[in-house]
């Protein structure tokens, strides 16, 4: 009976990392490349979105860079210290930086999708439309500001870590991210009162 815990245990202890995967995919490892997909699609997906504004794009991006993670594996370094998370979202911030200087249209998506009914369906629409005022302000941030506050706070990386992903010094990147903060505070200073839109701000304060 508790040598089968104890099994489970050393299971979830001996579960490899990133960096080992890495290995393991240069060397044509399907399984650990389909471990590495499982553990960071959302994720890339949800940078991606945050810097292009279009799920369908962010969904193409993702795909693309995983694609360059199957075919690029063994240029990865773990020995040199480095994370996996640090190179690959590097790969992907490239991209999607690629992907937004293509001429395109605009995509079908970006519209959003119809608001789902709730009993709480007035907190859901004021919650989504601080989000989408909150995206279509990154959205209008220069692209060193953007892909800064992406990496910082949908990546979940250090500056340290993001510095390197953006292929500058800790100092340039810091200062990019308080510009971009700053940015953000002045776009979003006048988006009604609390958070919410002005004709929600004028029906508050008539009730």
């Amino acid at each position: 009976m508790t040598g089968s815990a104890d099994t489970g245990s050393d299971a979830s202890r001996s579960e490899p990392g990133d960096e080992a995967l890495v290995v393991r995919v240069a060397a044509g490892d399907r399984r650990a490349y389909a471990l590495l997909v499982d553990r960071h699609l959302d994720r890339t997906v949800t940078i991606a979105r945050r810097v292009l504004g279009s799920q369908a794009e962010a969904e193409d991006v993702a795909q693309e860079a995983f694609l360059r993670l199957w075919q690029n594996a063994g240029r990865f370094r773990p020995d040199s210290g480095a994370r996996f998370t640090t190179w690959f979202y590097r790969v992907t911030m490239n991209l999607c930086l690629d992907h937004q200087r293509r001429p395109k249209g605009r995509a079908l998506d970006d519209a959003g999708d119809p608001q789902d009914p709730a009993p709480d369906a007035e907190t859901n629409l004021v919650r989504n439309r601080t989000a989408a005022a909150v995206a279509a302000a990154i959205q209008e941030l220069p692209e060193r500001q953007r892909a800064a506050i992406t990496l910082t706070y949908d990546a979940g990386l250090s500056n340290a870590e993001a510095a390197r992903t953006l292929d500058v010094s800790v100092k340039a990147f810091e200062t990019v991210l308080v510009r971009a903060r700053r940015a953000l505070r002045t776009r979003l200073a006048g988006w009604g009162a609390a958070g919410g839109t002005d004709e929600e701000s004028k029906r508050k304060e008539g009730a």
